[in-house]
């Protein structure tokens, strides 16, 4: 790994931490509202053709573009540098939008804008459409659907009143913002090619294109009625829109495919109907549909603490997301998908102990190794910004259990135990037995010591306890009692040594501390519901693990994760308390705090990972699939509760 610059950019107001600094006399830490050129995360409108995915500021930038795949080099990144590259168009001088919303029930992004001559809504999609040939630019190992992505991001402005001035600037810098593009203008002005880092993309548009520099532009009046389009493609032989009439057909029919999609969806009839709806269309962006894989989140190294170093790159599928992923999934019907992520989870290569890694790039590849992109600011002058991960190769033993879980969850759901899945149910059980007494980095990827993390072991217990019910299902009773007879011993250790005098489930064996990680008790069955050391647990960390009633991973100051700085509270772990408070039979005060974590979601009713509680700011990587995932299972908790009270 590189090493780390200084801070090239400081924020107005006040000065952000390096790595290694801490607050004292000198320098203060820096807030999450902080005045600033970068516009809050929450802010931020999200695309995506299950490929790759976009961003999209409030002023109609497309700040953070990476092509033709999710963890490819960034094509725009203003995200993370305010001279990284981006594409806008809009009205000219404005950027404040009268507003900004979904077409409901897809991921297409219409935005109003009031400009002083009149009215205009603009359009912007990443293009889905009927699959014509094998997909060369990012081939698939996965069946092919019926519908693909068109390798194509699609924009249109329709004038609805008045006459305003459109400008279109497109600016890519390729290769995490390294290459500036060089231009050429083709077809009478309306196509430029933008080449760089072994990359070529096409603008089209049916405006008058000029090139400035390194920046591409176009001007053009609309009156009302009058519409215009504009286009960028990495399709192969870069093919784009004939026309107006032909983008339109292509943003219709994206419009098709979302709306086609989710009507397979089984959506409660519940007032929490509309975020459960915006959470599944949002995991689903962030399925790569090629392999099947889905990334943690879209970018790399927006912050969880403000100017500070917590900065990671979550454009990779974590192997404890898998279980997460299958029950929502499962819980919305949407069958076919689970069943692709679980192929995936069947392709993967193992160590060779057998034992799967906690994370895995989107095409399966094993090594994620971490490097730094110093010369770019970081967002609002946190850095570094990282490329890779690395705690790839970290030894966390609660991979097992999320494994297992999530082959058990699928198995009971499709009534089968694919024949090829069976050597990793053995080979993951296996590890489970054999690590299970040895410490490790835990849940969080701490970059301390190791440690005897209570999760740890409990997720070990989850692999025990769900191979024996695999080994059952396959009428194997002798590796059934085995496998059962390790589960009892794992959790009589557990109840041993990871409680406290309280009676409340520790971080690890050698600490007091609290951990929102042992929530997993709760909703993995660990303990019956009406036990008192799993209700003392969920409502120790309610009352003592929160920071304005938002729960907190752990308290930095009593956990040695390797790294300085206070970091937000997650938003996964809030949610994970609503349904911890759901299943000790805490159903109001879980509806009640539901209800405060959907008013914090962004004005697209996305999540980042974490929330700052002081500034009520989106901290972290976005949109953050862990928290759409686990706001899916907090709704079903307390939505299923409610329609058994009704039936009793």
């Amino acid at each position: 790994m590189t090493t780390t610059s200084a801070t090239k950019e400081k924020t107005d107001g006040a000065t952000a931490l390096q790595p290694g600094d801490r607050p004292g006399a000198d320098t203060q830490p820096q807030s999450a509202a902080a005045p600033s050129p970068f516009p809050p995360i929450a802010e931020y409108g999200f695309l995506s053709d299950c490929h790759t995915g976009a961003l999209i500021a409030q002023d109609g930038s497309i700040a953070w573009l990476c092509v033709p795949r999710f963890d490819s080099p960034s094509v725009f990144g203003t995200l993370l540098d305010r001279e990284a590259g981006y594409f806008r168009i809009g009205p000219f001088g404005i950027n404040v939008p009268s507003s900004r919303r979904y077409e409901p029930g897809t991921n297409t992004l219409e935005t109003t804008w009031h400009a002083p001559g009149g009215w205009v809504v603009v359009r912007d999609a990443l293009t889905m459409g009927p699959r014509r040939h094998e997909d060369t630019i990012t081939p698939h190992t996965r069946p092919p659907a019926d519908d693909d992505a068109e390798h194509l991001l699609v924009r249109s402005v329709v004038c609805i009143d008045g006459n305003v001035e459109i400008d279109l600037e497109c600016e890519p810098v390729f290769d995490y913002g390294r290459v500036p593009a060089e231009w050429s203008l083709e077809d009478d002005r309306h196509i430029a090619d933008a080449r760089g880092a072994e990359q070529t993309i096409r603008l089209c548009t049916d405006m008058a294109i000029g090139i400035e520099g390194n920046r591409a532009r176009a001007r053009h009046t609309l009156s009302e009625g009058d519409e215009l389009y504009c286009s960028l493609s990495w399709a192969e032989d870069l093919a784009s829109p004939a026309g107006l009439d032909d983008a339109n057909a292509r943003l219709a029919q994206t419009t098709r495919f979302w709306r086609s999609w989710l009507s397979r969806a089984r959506l409660p009839d519940h007032r929490w109907r509309l975020p459960v709806q915006r959470s599944a269309l949002t995991v689903k962006g962030l399925t790569y549909m090629p392999t099947g894989a889905t990334v943690a989140a879209l970018t790399t190294s927006l912050p969880e603490t403000p100017g500070g170093e917590r900065n990671w790159d979550y454009r990779y599928t974590w192997l404890r997301d898998s279980t997460f992923t299958l029950q929502a999934l499962h819980y919305l019907n949407l069958d076919w998908e689970a069943d692709e992520f679980m192929q995936f989870i069947a392709d993967l290569e193992c160590d060779k102990d057998g034992a799967l890694q906690i994370m895995y790039g989107i095409d399966g590849r094993r090594d994620l190794t971490e490097s730094t992109r110093d010369e770019l600011t970081g967002y609002a002058g946190a850095s570094p910004v990282r490329i890779g991960n690395g705690a790839f190769d970290q030894r966390q033993n609660d991979v097992f259990g999320a494994a297992l879980d999530s082959i058990l969850l699928h198995t009971r759901r499709s009534q089968r135990l694919p024949r090829r899945l069976w050597p990793t149910v053995q080979a993951q059980a296996e590890c489970a037995a054999a690590v299970w007494r040895e410490p490790d980095q835990g849940i969080w990827e701490a970059r301390g010591a190791p440690q005897h993390y209570v999760s740890s072991k409990l997720m070990c217990w989850v692999a025990m306890d769900r191979a024996a019910k695999l080994a059952e299902i396959r009428a194997d009773r002798g590796l059934a009692s085995t496998w059962r007879g390790i589960a009892d011993e794992i959790k009589a250790d557990i109840l041993e040594h990871g409680v406290d005098d309280r009676g409340v489930l520790r971080q690890h064996y050698a600490t007091d501390a609290l951990d929102a990680s042992t929530l997993l008790a709760a909703i993995f069955g660990f303990l019956p519901p009406d036990d008192e050391r799993l209700r003392a647990s969920v409502l120790a960390i309610a009352d003592e693990l929160t920071d304005h009633g938002y729960v907190l991973r752990y308290r930095t100051g009593e956990t040695d994760d390797g790294l300085s700085g206070k970091e937000g509270s997650f938003l996964i772990c809030s949610f994970w308390l609503v349904s911890a408070l759901a299943i000790i039979g805490e159903q109001q005060r879980a509806r009640d705090l539901m209800e405060r974590l959907l008013s914090v979601a962004s004005p697209l009713g996305l999540y980042a990972e974490e929330l700052d509680a002081d500034t009520g700011r989106h901290l972290g990587n976005f949109p953050q699939a862990f928290s759409h995932l686990a706001l899916i299972e907090a709704a079903a908790r307390i939505i299923v509760a409610e329609r058994l009270e009704e039936f009793a």
